[in-house]
C-alpha cells in the first residue's frame, strides 16, 4: 500500500473481500461430545439409515391399515389383541389378519403392521378384544426406515457449523468423531501508556483495559481461543517484539489502540517491520471504526492482523462488522449467513446517516402491537453502557442520507442468538 493509499477509506465491502486470501486453519478431529458449534471440514454422509426399522410414533395399537377400514364411533371395528411389542427389542411375533399388538412410542413395528391406531381411538376389552373407532392409512404413525435419514446421504456438507441439532443426529447415526477445523488461536494485544491492566487503579487520563476483555469475550463466543497478550507501551521495539510474539502464537492477531492519529505512525512502522508484512486497509468507511488496519503477516502462509479503534463502541462494532466474517473464515465458515443472525424490525425514530460512511446504530429491540420496534441507543463511541443496552445493529447503508421512522430495518443481532 502506496502513502497515498492511506488517505482513501476502503468500504466494507472491500474489507471483505480482501479475506479471500486468508485459509481457516487447520484441522482436528474431537469426539462427539466436543463438536457443538466446531466447522465441519468436508461432508459427512450417514453410514445407516435413520431409522433403521418401521418404528412407531405413537402409543397404541400396531395394525394392519386395511383391517380397521370404515371404522367410527357408530361402527367400530374390532381385532384381537395377541400382546405387546417389548421396548428396545424385536417383536416376538407378527400380526395377521383381524390381529393386533401394543405398541409405545418408539417401539418396533412387528411384521405384517403397516400403521398404529393411536391409544384415544380404541378400547381394550376385558376378553382381549380391542374395539378400534377411527381408520388408519398405511403408514400412519409409524416412521419408516430411512424416512428420517437414508444410508448414504449427505446430511452436512462441508463447512457447515455444528449446533446442538447437529450433534444429535451425529449421535444417532453412531458417528463418535468427527472431523473439524481448529479453533482459531486470536492473540489480542492492547497498546498504548494510557491503558492499565484490570486490578490497577487508574490515574488521571488513564483507563483499565476493558477493550481487551470485551474482545477475547466475542473471539470466544464465535468459536475462537482467546489468548490475552496484554499491555503494550507506546513504544516501537516493545510494540513490534509483541507483535512478533502474537505471530509466532496464534492464526489472528487484535491490536486494540493504536490505530488513530496520535500513535498512526508507530503502529504501523512496527507493523510494516514484521516478517511478510502487507498493510491492506489503513481506514474503513465506518462509523463508528475508521481509524481500523487490516495487515497480512508472515512467510509461508498468510495470517491476518485487524487494528481496532481505542474507544469501546468502535472497537465492538469493528469486531462485530469485520471481525466477525474474518474470525470465522478462519474457522471453515465462509457462507456470510453463518456470521450470525438478524431480525426484521421497525426503527422508532428518524436516523440521519454519516456522510461518505457506512453508519451502524446501536439499537435495542421491543415488542408492542405484534411489531418489532428498533429503538436506537445513541451515545458517544466511549461508553459501554449503550453497548450493554442494546441487542444489536442497524446499518445505514454508504449514500443514504438517513432511515425514517416506521421504516423496516435489518437488526444484526449481537453474538450467535
Amino acid at each position: 500500500m502506496t502513502p497515498l493509499e492511506f488517505f482513501r477509506l476502503q468500504t466494507r465491502q472491500e474489507v471483505l473481500a480482501l479475506y479471500e486470501r486468508f485459509l481457516p486453519v487447520g484441522t482436528e478431529q474431537v469426539e462427539l461430545a466436543a463438536a457443538q458449534g466446531r466447522v465441519t471440514v468436508a461432508a459427512i454422509t450417514a453410514p445407516e439409515a435413520v431409522p433403521g426399522f418401521l418404528r412407531a410414533t405413537m402409543d397404541g395399537y400396531a395394525v394392519r391399515a386395511q383391517d380397521t377400514f370404515g371404522a367410527s364411533v357408530g361402527a367400530p371395528q374390532y381385532l384381537e389383541v395377541k400382546g405387546e411389542v417389548p421396548m428396545g427389542a424385536a417383536p416376538e411375533r407378527g400380526v395377521g389378519p383381524g390381529e393386533t399388538l401394543r405398541v409405545a412410542t418408539g417401539a418396533m413395528l412387528p411384521n405384517g403392521a403397516d400403521a398404529v391406531v393411536m391409544l384415544e381411538y380404541t378400547a381394550e376389552h376385558p376378553d382381549g378384544t380391542l374395539e378400534v373407532r377411527r381408520a388408519v392409512a398405511p403408514g400412519e404413525n409409524v416412521l419408516a426406515p430411512g424416512e428420517d435419514v437414508a444410508r448414504g446421504e449427505v446430511i452436512f456438507p462441508a463447512g457447515r457449523r455444528l449446533r446442538p441439532q447437529e450433534v444429535g443426529l451425529l449421535a444417532a447415526l453412531g458417528l463418535t468423531a468427527v472431523t473439524v477445523y481448529r479453533k482459531p488461536r486470536v492473540a489480542i494485544l492492547s497498546s498504548g501508556d494510557e491503558i492499565v491492566p484490570l486490578e490497577g487503579r487508574p490515574r488521571p487520563g488513564q483507563v483499565r483495559d476493558s477493550n481487551a476483555y470485551l474482545a477475547a469475550a466475542q473471539v470466544a463466543e464465535w468459536g475462537g481461543l482467546p489468548l490475552m497478550q496484554g499491555i503494550v507501551p507506546d513504544d516501537f521495539a516493545a510494540l513490534r517484539g509483541a507483535l512478533a510474539q502474537a505471530l509466532e502464537a496464534a492464526d489472528l492477531i487484535l491490536v486494540s489502540g493504536g490505530s488513530s492519529v496520535g500513535v498512526r505512525d508507530l503502529t504501523l512502522n512496527a507493523i510494516q517491520d514484521l516478517p511478510g508484512a502487507d498493510v491492506l486497509v489503513h481506514g474503513v468507511a465506518l462509523r463508528p471504526g475508521k481509524p481500523t488496519i487490516l495487515a497480512s503477516l508472515g512467510t509461508p502462509g498468510l495470517k491476518p492482523l485487524l487494528g481496532l479503534p481505542g474507544h469501546p463502541a468502535s472497537a465492538a462494532v469493528v469486531m462485530e462488522v469485520l471481525g466477525r466474517p474474518l474470525l470465522t473464515r478462519l474457522a471453515g465458515l465462509t457462507d456470510p449467513a453463518s456470521w450470525g443472525r438478524s431480525v426484521s424490525a421497525r426503527l422508532s425514530r428518524n436516523l440521519a446517516g454519516a456522510t461518505g460512511r457506512e453508519d451502524y446504530v446501536r439499537v435495542r429491540l421491543r415488542r408492542d402491537d405484534h411489531i418489532v420496534w428498533a429503538d436506537p441507543v445513541l451515545g458517544p463511541s466511549g461508553l459501554l453502557s449503550p453497548l450493554v443496552k442494546s441487542d444489536g445493529l442497524v446499518m445505514i447503508p454508504l449514500g443514504v442520507e438517513g432511515l425514517f421512522k416506521g421504516e423496516e430495518v435489518m437488526v444484526q443481532l449481537f453474538g450467535w442468538s
